[in-house]
């Protein structure tokens, strides 16, 4: 009998003990994925609230009104064409095409799920139509405006898919994201749904690409903690690089001869990079992208992003090498790379990207108010110091200087990655980069795909950068 006590007291105390992991578990759910529940086009309570409740605005940094529904029920977006469209794969569209955007991630702020009762009450009693919180971001939607147009105020990118990014390096948030090609949400016609480009795809946060040459970013702040003494080393770049059965080349099939490792970055010697990677071996390498962000499950707040990737274990040399100049199997997103560069700019650390600024009620009381909060440390203080030696050194006297700004003191790294799209070979041109002042904290990526036989991030991302700093200089950031 005794024994049957024991163990039904056994039973109940396991029971009860899974119980608390069961509640746990979903309190932390609700925490890290409710906005991924509430933005389910399958949540039948979702559906049900659209049609009982008025969506509340959204409107960007400066005050201006990105969204709003007006008392038919209609949603209506920005007057003008060019700022629709800059904004669209943020915010998202009245159908649903853009995945994750404002309109459908923060549905439980703007659908009034996060109304307490006396609102309710008071909207009941009133006899009013009930209305959602308004939303205001980070985003400056001029500076949106103005890195699209970007894109097209220069030839060699005139008419080219890509994105851009921008963010702020001390607190994390966002003032500018653009994906192109675009689409207008006010005229979302048959030509919109077969164009190949895929405009509904947002690529600064969905889209996952080889990040080539600003890779060697993260390669260089695993040399300097792994191989002692490399700065006062010596290398040879002798134009072709033998590994395994094959060569490695550089881009226009340079040969750089004797140079330092710091001139290394600044010519963007993939030969050099190479030979850092094989030296320091493929876990090294993948420690130092993992300690940046690649391989981890990004869940972040505000905002949904496709997780980088370093290749995984037991791989040929050759894929080792490669992936020291950031080709092989390792991919990122624009925003991702945005990130590592803003955490050199910050000492290291890299801070979570904040879309969400505020949130307040319909009767103007403050529901919500961003926080800043730390990511990751991406690399030691003291390897981000001389990174951001070797990043101004890129942009004065190396593969960067389009990206020089008059006035700013601008850090950067360029790079040219290859792959094949569709079966075809395709390069991408990108630049990561940020800007020194103390009263200009912010990062940028620009990427730049399909470019042309012969260009590169320099001539075709970094000029886009270029614009992007000198709005963000002429206009305070504001």
């Amino acid at each position: 009998m005794k024994q049957q006590r024991r163990q039904f007291k056994f039973l109940a105390v396991l029971m009860f003990s899974l119980f608390l992991v069961l509640a746990f578990y979903g309190g932390y759910s609700v925490i890290q994925y409710g906005n991924r529940w509430f933005s389910s086009s399958r949540n039948p309570r979702v559906r049900s609230q659209k049609e009982n409740v008025m969506a509340g605005d959204i409107l960007d940094r400066n005050g201006i009104i990105l969204a709003y529904t007006d008392t038919e029920g209609e949603r209506h977006y920005q007057a003008e064409e060019a700022s629709r469209r800059a904004v669209v794969h943020v915010l998202g569209d009245r159908q649903g095409q853009v995945a994750n955007g404002v309109e459908s991630f923060q549905t439980a702020y703007l659908y009034g799920f996060q109304s307490t009762f006396p609102e309710l009450v008071r909207s009941f009693l009133s006899g009013e139509s009930r209305r959602g919180d308004d939303i205001t971001l980070t985003l400056d939607s001029r500076l949106c405006t103005q890195m699209m147009l970007s894109f097209d105020a220069h030839e060699k990118t005139r008419g080219l898919r890509g994105a851009a990014v921008v963010m702020n390096y001390r607190t994390g948030e966002l003032l500018g994201e653009i994906s192109l090609p675009n689409f207008d949400p006010d005229r979302i016609d048959e030509a919109v749904y077969q164009n190949p480009g895929q405009p509904f795809w947002n690529r600064a946060t969905q889209s996952i690409y080889p990040p080539g040459s600003t890779f060697k970013t993260i390669t260089a702040a695993a040399a300097l903690m792994n191989l002692p003494d490399i700065e006062n080393e010596q290398f040879t770049c002798t134009g072709e690089l033998p590994v395994d059965n094959g060569f490695i080349h550089d881009f226009g099939n340079a040969r750089h001869g004797k140079l330092s490792f710091q001139n290394a970055y600044r010519v963007s010697c993939n030969q050099v990079f190479a030979q850092v990677a094989l030296r320091m071996g493929d876990q090294e390498l993948k420690k130092a992208a993992e300690k940046a962000g690649f391989n981890d499950n990004f869940l972040f707040r505000d905002l949904v992003v496709e997780n980088s990737t370093y290749p995984a274990d037991n791989r040929t040399e050759a894929e080792v090498a490669a992936s020291g100049f950031g080709q092989s199997a390792v991919a990122a997103t624009p925003l991702h790379m945005c990130m590592v560069a803003a955490s050199v700019a910050n000492g290291g650390v890299m801070m979570e990207p904040i879309l969400l600024r505020e949130v307040r009620s319909t009767l103007g009381d403050l529901r919500y108010e961003a926080k800043t909060r730390v990511y990751t440390q991406a690399m030691e203080a003291w390897q981000a110091e001389i990174l951001d030696g070797y990043m101004r050194d890129v942009v004065v006297n190396g593969t960067g200087s389009r990206a020089s700004v008059s006035g700013l003191t601008v850090c950067g790294k360029t790079g040219t990655a290859d792959s094949t799209q569709n079966g075809e070979p395709i390069s991408y041109g990108w630049f990561i980069g940020y800007l020194r002042e103390e009263s200009l904290p912010y990062a940028v990526c620009v990427l730049v795909e399909d470019v042309a036989s012969g260009d590169g991030g320099g001539s075709t991302a970094a000029p886009i950068a270029a614009d992007i700093f000198a709005y963000l200089r002429d206009h305070d950031g504001k």
